[in-house]
């Protein structure tokens, strides 16, 4: 369908702003100069509903903490005076006045020369005395005075009104974040209200034909709406109240009515999804019609992120971000943050950062800021930062990272060894117990659950079985799962070990040809007469995987120098091409059987291969290796392993 001219106009008009990139930092300041400088709206709340919040102005004390002299221990009050030359071989008799004072009981009495008065912790010092001293540093004297033989000082014992918070002092600073040690302060002065930033309200939408409620059932090419949930999550973490108004289809009208009533009720409007150019792309089309000045950036020299989209409607943030999970998280967390933690009056937020090598190179986009998550692990001399290569649409990039690195637009590649700066995704990092590097399988799971019920923390980071050897070799893990076959000598795994390194053994598991079951072109044949009978098909499709993974190397032995349809679509687990069977991306493809059978594949064994692994035997000894190896060789887990389809080795321990 052709577009009238008019149409044309304005489609060339927006293709040409968002093709004019803007730096982050650019794009950043352009956004806040839009919206401040502006007053942060504030609001009484009592002392108990204020946690959380920020100090809308700052604080004097109204009284002094403590509000009189009082003792810090049980004892007596007295005159330093009359003690000065007490000691072991000097007693020195007082007598005792004819009233106790515990805590919250006014004294009566004052304490004259030569005379005590029984005092509780707490209690106020009465007239007359400037010191206590501790019972057990005295003796009864009969029943109305005792003895002394130890010296006091001037004030020991004793907390003076005001020594801790005094009177018109600066108690907290506007923009302090109230946590129970402030409400703590607070309450000691006997303040029971304070005036706090309010925090602003974020309408969140998400956009897009394809999305789906968590808890409601997914047609074909649906999807579920994960970025409301984890959108509207941050907001609330920073500083903001998030008000989820669900997922809008690609429907112009529609949108526009909801960001019309969100904009109308929020301080504050996030969508996802809907920045890209396509003929979905709707949102930022209808910016312009909600206030001025409108879109302030839309294309930022990001990655991910690059689709990002910045406006302030008649003084209000409006912020598009991209659809993929990953993209929305960081450019959010980059971009969006500063500005959510302005309008909630809250200080900048304070990121820990670390210092790790990262040991392999990472390819970068020249011209654009780039973050890379990455998991860290302890090596040889510090901390080594694994790159998570999942991609901008992976939901589980962010709980599983314990940060991210950038690399500089400047830059295309980060080289290996780099010395990188970490920033952290929580205040403090704890390193794994154990360190698994290498091929993915499912039974891994059944192994390490044992020790993550006890409490120990395991990182497992899929490479294939020849980037899990090439760490091993580092020293950046403990154990490297590996299945790689030998032709030369027709064995796994042991040909491929180096000094340094001793074999586990672990498991065996059937790879084999997957393909659906009511595809007539594989009935009764064996896996090599299955591939042969595919590569003379030129419809029939196959899905490989990627390289460096064991399972690559068995399919191209299968297929000689053949490159059939399909040969280059190379994902990393054997999920994933099962996956691609099933949907009929592809038509075959090479998996282990527990995996096939999950999904209702048909399956033609081809070998049973041997899943091992290669420790690295200077950390043997460590207590996480051995709980592994243990839970390795016990009846539950070799029980499970089974269950699984999976065929434990006959010895687990070296």
């Amino acid at each position: 369908m052709s577009m009238n001219p008019q149409s044309q106009i304005r489609s060339a008009l927006e293709q040409e702003q968002f093709l004019k990139i803007l730096s982050r930092e650019e794009a950043l300041a352009r956004f806040e100069a839009a919206l401040f400088p502006r007053a942060v709206p504030s609001e009484k709340r009592r002392l108990g509903d204020a946690l959380g919040l920020a100090l809308a102005e700052d604080i004097t004390a109204p009284i002094d903490v403590p509000p009189f002299d009082r003792s810090n221990v049980d004892g007596f009050a007295v005159r330093s005076a009359d003690l000065a030359a007490a000691g072991e071989g000097a007693a020195r008799s007082l007598t005792l006045n004819g009233e106790t004072i515990p805590c919250g009981t006014a004294p009566r009495m004052q304490v004259a020369a030569g005379t005590a008065t029984p005092i509780a912790t707490g209690g106020p010092l009465p007239r007359g005395a400037d010191a206590v001293v501790m019972v057990e540093h005295t003796q009864p004297a009969g029943s109305d005075a005792i003895d002394v033989r130890r010296a006091v000082l001037p004030g020991q014992f004793v907390s003076y009104a005001g020594s801790d918070i005094a009177r018109g002092e600066a108690l907290l600073r506007a923009g302090t974040i109230i946590g129970s040690r402030e409400i703590g302060m607070l309450a000691a002065c006997g303040i029971a209200e304070v005036n706090v930033a309010r925090k602003p309200r974020v309408a969140v939408i998400s956009t897009g034909d394809e999305l789906v409620q968590p808890g409601e059932a997914l047609a074909p090419a649906e999807i579920y709406d994960t970025n409301g949930a984890i959108v509207a999550a941050a907001i609330d973490e920073n500083g903001g109240e998030a008000v989820f108004l669900g997922a809008i289809p690609d429907d112009e009208a529609k949108l526009e009515s909801a960001m019309r009533s969100a904009l109308a009720e929020a301080d504050m409007l996030v969508l996802s999804g809907g920045t890209s150019k396509g003929a979905g792309d709707l949102s930022h089309r209808i910016i312009g019609r909600l206030g001025q000045p409108g879109i302030i950036a839309h294309g930022i020299a990001l990655k991910p992120g690059k689709p990002l989209c910045l406006a302030v409607c008649d003084g209000k943030p409006v912020v598009i971000l991209p659809g993929f999970p990953t993209s929305a998280m960081f450019t959010f967390h980059d971009m969006i943050v500063p500005v959510l933690r302005k309008l909630a009056g809250l200080p900048p937020r304070s990121d820990a950062k670390v210092s790790a090598t990262v040991p392999v190179r990472i390819a970068s986009e020249l011209g654009r800021t780039e973050f890379v998550m990455v998991s860290l692990v302890e090596g040889r001399d510090g901390l080594i930062a694994y790159p998570s290569g999942k991609g901008s649409g992976a939901i589980t990039s962010f709980a599983q990272a314990d940060g991210f690195l950038r690399i500089d637009a400047l830059a295309d590649q980060m080289p290996a060894g780099t010395e990188a700066e970490v920033t952290l995704f929580t205040p403090h990092v704890r390193v794994p117990d154990l360190v698994i590097v290498g091929s993915h399988c499912t039974g891994l799971d059944l192994v390490t659950a044992q020790l993550a019920h006890a409490g120990l923390i395991v990182r497992s980071i899929a490479v294939g079985s020849l980037g899990g050897l090439a760490a091993a070799k580092r020293g950046e893990c403990d154990l490297a799962p590996i299945h790689l076959f030998d032709d030369r000598s027709e064995t796994y795994n042991t040909p491929y070990l180096v000094e340094g390194l001793e074999l586990i053994p672990g498991w065996r598991r059937t790879q084999g040809i997957v393909f659906r079951k009511d595809d007539k072109r594989f009935e009764r044949l064996g896996a090599k007469e299955a591939v042969a009978a595919a590569l003379e098909d030129a419809a029939c499709i196959m899905v490989n995987r990627n390289q460096g993974a064991g399972t690559r190397i068995l399919i191209d032995r299968l297929l000689g120098g053949a490159r059939p349809e399909g040969y280059w679509n190379q994902p990393r687990s054997h999920n994933a091409v099962a996956a691609a069977v099933a949907q009929h991306r592809a038509d075959w493809g090479m998996t282990i059987a527990p995996v096939a059978d999950a999904v209702g594949l048909g399956f033609i064994p081809l070998a049973e291969e041997h899943y091992d692994f290669a420790l690295v035997r200077a950390r043997k000894d460590r207590p996480a290796v051995q709980a592994f190896l243990d839970a390795l060789g016990s009846d539950e887990v070799r029980a499970a392993l089974e269950r699984a389809g999976f065929r434990p080795a006959q010895t687990n321990k070296s």
